[in-house]
C-alpha cells in the first residue's frame, strides 16, 4: 500500500501505525501471518479466547488499513455466512513525510547494476547497511537492551521492523541458534524482474543487516526464491557464537 500525496496521507498512516501499536491485534496479524491460509472470525476468537464480536473488530481494523483482505465463504455451510481473512497483497510503504523513495530506490538500483560487478558490490553494501541502520533505530526507538530482552520481545521487534519496510515476513525459532525466517512479498518486485539477481543480493544483505545488529555474527543461507517459482523468499538464519580465547 503507498500511501499517496495529499491532505489524507498523515491520517491513513497514523491509522496503519495504530492498528499495529494494538499488542492483541498485532497477534493477530501475526497469527494470519503464520497460518497462510485464510482464517475466519471463529478461529481467530477461539486461538485468543476473546469474543467474536471482538475479533471481527480486531480483523476489521486490520482490512480497514488495507493489512488484511477478506472474502466471502462461498463453501456452502448453512447458517450465516462467514468472511475469510488474509494477507493483503498490497504493498505497506511507511512513509514520513511523503516522497518518491521507491522510484529513488529504483533509479539506484539500475544505476549500479549498469556499472557491471563494482556496481552489484556497491549494491550489496547498500543493503547491508541500510538493514544495520534500520535495526539500529528500531531498537533505540523501543529501548531493546540485547542483554535483557526476552526471546518472544526480539522477534517481535524483527517481525515490526521487517513490517515497516514494507514486507509481509514470518520467522520462527527452529533450536537455540537457528531461525527460519520467510518474507511473501518483495518491496522492489519491479526492478527485480529486470535484474533478479542483484536485487536478490541486495536484499540478502539488507536482511544480513537486520539479523546482525540483533544477534551479532550470523549465516543467512537463502532457500526459496520467488522469482524461481516459489511462494516465498526463504531463509535459514544461523547464530554464530563468538569464539572464546583461553585465558
Amino acid at each position: 500500500m503507498y500511501f499517496e500525496r495529499g491532505e489524507g496521507m498523515e491520517q491513513d498512516a497514523q491509522k496503519l501505525t495504530s492498528a499495529l501499536a494494538d499488542p492483541t491485534r498485532f497477534s493477530i496479524y501475526q497469527f494470519v501471518t503464520n497460518k497462510r491460509n485464510p482464517v475466519t472470525v471463529h478461529e481467530v476468537a477461539e486461538h485468543f479466547k476473546i469474543h467474536p464480536n471482538v475479533a471481527r473488530l480486531h480483523l476489521t481494523k486490520l482490512e480497514d488499513v488495507n493489512l488484511l483482505q477478506s472474502v466471502s465463504d462461498k463453501s456452502g455451510k448453512g447458517g450465516r455466512p462467514s468472511r475469510l481473512y488474509s494477507l493483503s497483497q498490497q504493498v505497506i510503504s511507511l512513509q514520513f513525510p511523503p516522497r518518491d523513495y521507491q522510484l529513488l530506490a529504483d533509479i539506484a538500483i539500475e544505476t549500479l547494476v549498469s556499472l557491471g560487478e563494482a556496481g552489484e558490490q556497491g549494491l550489496v553494501r547498500m543493503g547491508r547497511r541500510m538493514g544495520v541502520e534500520a535495526a539500529k533505530r528500531a531498537m533505540a526507538k523501543t529501548n531493546i537492551d540485547l542483554e535483557q530482552v526476552t526471546q518472544e520481545d526480539l522477534m517481535d521487534s524483527i517481525f515490526q521492523l521487517v513490517v515497516a519496510q514494507g514486507l509481509q515476513p514470518d520467522i520462527e525459532q527452529i533450536n537455540e541458534s537457528t531461525y527460519r525466517f520467510r518474507v511473501y512479498n518483495c518491496t522492489f518486485s519491479e526492478v527485480a524482474k529486470r535484474y533478479p539477481n542483484a536485487v536478490c543480493k541486495m536484499h540478502n544483505a539488507l536482511l544480513e543487516g537486520i539479523f546482525e545488529a540483533y544477534f551479532g555474527e550470523i549465516e543467512l543461507v537463502e532457500e526459496e526464491k520467488m522469482h524461481a517459482g516459489c511462494q516465498a523468499c526463504s531463509y535459514r538464519v544461523v547464530r554464530i557464537p563468538p569464539i572464546s580465547h583461553p585465558s
